[in-house]
C-alpha cells in the first residue's frame, strides 16, 4: 500500500456499493460513452460539435471517478463502524458545538453516509483534524479556510449505525 494514500474506513455496505459502481463504470459506462463519442464523431466537424465535446467531458469525469473509486477501495479498511468509546475517530458520529451551534456529523469519508441526511467531515478537514482523538467534553479550536479561529466542543460520540 502506498504511504501517501490515507486509509479510509468503509462499512461493508459502502464498500460493496462503491465496488459495484466501479464495475459498472469500468464496463458498461465506458462502452456507453465510447458509443456516444463515436456517434457524435460521425456527425462531422469536431471543432463545432457540441455533442462530441459534451461526451468527451463526460468521459473525463467518468475516468476521474473510476480512478477515485480505485484508490478509495484499494486503501479502504472495511468493517463495522468502530464501537464508540467516547473518543472521536473515523467512522464515529459526533455531536459537537461548533462556533456556538450544535452539529451532528459523521467523521470519515462522504461515501460511507451516501443516501443519508448526515453531514460528513473528513478527518483531514480542519474540523476533523482538530477533534480526532478528543473525548466527550473536550474542547479545541481550528482555523477555518477564511482564517477565522473556530471553537469546538465535543458533546457526544456515537457508533455509526448506517443509513
Amino acid at each position: 500500500m502506498s504511504t501517501d494514500a490515507p486509509v479510509t474506513f468503509l462499512t461493508q455496505d459502502a464498500y460493496d456499493r462503491l465496488a459495484a459502481e466501479l464495475e459498472h463504470l469500468s464496463t458498461v459506462g465506458r462502452d456507453e460513452i465510447a458509443k456516444r463519442i463515436e456517434a457524435a464523431r460521425e456527425e462531422g466537424d469536431l471543432k463545432e460539435n457540441g455533442g462530441y465535446h459534451a461526451a468527451k467531458d463526460e468521459q473525463g469525469k467518468q475516468e476521474a471517478r473510476i480512478r477515485t473509486l480505485q484508490q478509495l477501495l484499494k486503501n479502504a479498511k472495511v468493517g463495522d463502524a468502530p464501537e464508540s468509546k467516547g473518543i472521536v475517530e473515523p467512522g464515529t458520529v459526533v455531536t459537537a458545538v461548533v462556533a456556538g451551534g450544535e452539529e451532528v456529523f459523521l467523521l470519515g469519508n462522504r461515501e460511507i453516509a451516501s443516501g443519508s441526511e448526515l453531514d460528513v467531515y473528513s478527518e483531514a478537514s480542519p474540523l476533523g483534524s482538530a477533534i480526532i482523538g478528543l473525548k466527550e467534553g473536550d474542547k479545541a479550536s481550528y482555523t477555518a479556510p477564511n482564517g477565522r479561529e473556530i471553537s469546538v466542543e465535543v458533546v457526544k460520540v456515537e457508533t455509526y449505525a448506517g443509513q
